[in-house]
């Protein structure tokens, strides 16, 4: 797992414009074969969560899970990891509103335009709906958040939103509440409940 963590440390390094040098040795060392593109560090958190309810050990397996920090980026991880790059074969999550930064990255890498799994509005509302607003505000409650949750609720902006996006505005209020809770719903997910796009992720892997 540290010598993943390393190979993604490596990678966002050369991303930003650094030497490849040292994610070429790790890749060499490692022997990755997939990278799991997402989108942010939330995602990251979410997918490890459910890796490790389904007792799989990613890293093992030769699979690196990579924020690339924005759908924006995507090319750019892409070139580097997919053919033109290591060679490792390329999937990954993104938002619906995200799609064509994805398909072009894709595509142009040589990697398998549909080989990306898409989640109708984020992950979080994938994850939300999933569960039901119900079970997500006793998560919130057992985590201790609920008195925070009730004061964003009492806002005027939140006025006639819909629950489900003023949950999903909620998780997004404090730094660090988006990866939290990426784990946390993950784990709450019984049998037969995981999200569509998280599930044939795994699947894929």
């Amino acid at each position: 797992m540290a010598d993943m963590q390393a190979f993604r440390d490596a990678v966002t390094a050369w991303a930003a414009g650094a030497p490849g040098e040292p994610a070429h040795e790790l890749a060499a060392r490692l022997a990755p074969r997939v990278a799991v593109l997402v989108e942010g560090a939330s995602d990251v958190a979410a997918v490890e969560a459910l890796a490790e309810s389904r007792g799989r050990d990613l890293a093992a397996e030769g699979v690196c899970v990579l924020s690339i920090g924005g759908a924006m980026s995507v090319g750019r991880y892409a070139r580097l990891l997919g053919a033109p790059g290591l060679g490792l074969r390329l999937t990954g999550l993104c938002d619906e509103a995200e799609r064509p930064y994805y398909l072009r990255g894709f595509t142009a890498a040589g990697a398998d335009p549909e080989g990306f799994h898409v989640c109708v509005a984020d992950l979080e509302d994938e994850l939300i709906r999933a569960l039901g607003l119900a079970r997500v505000r006793e998560l919130i409650d057992a985590e201790g958040d609920l008195r925070a949750l009730q004061t964003f609720l009492r806002q005027p902006a939140q006025r006639g939103r819909a629950p489900e996006r003023q949950f999903r505005r909620f998780l997004g209020t404090k730094k660090g509440r988006k990866i939290q809770y990426g784990r946390v719903l993950v784990r709450a997910l019984g049998p037969g409940r995981v999200p569509a796009p998280l599930d044939d992720l795994f699947a894929s892997l």
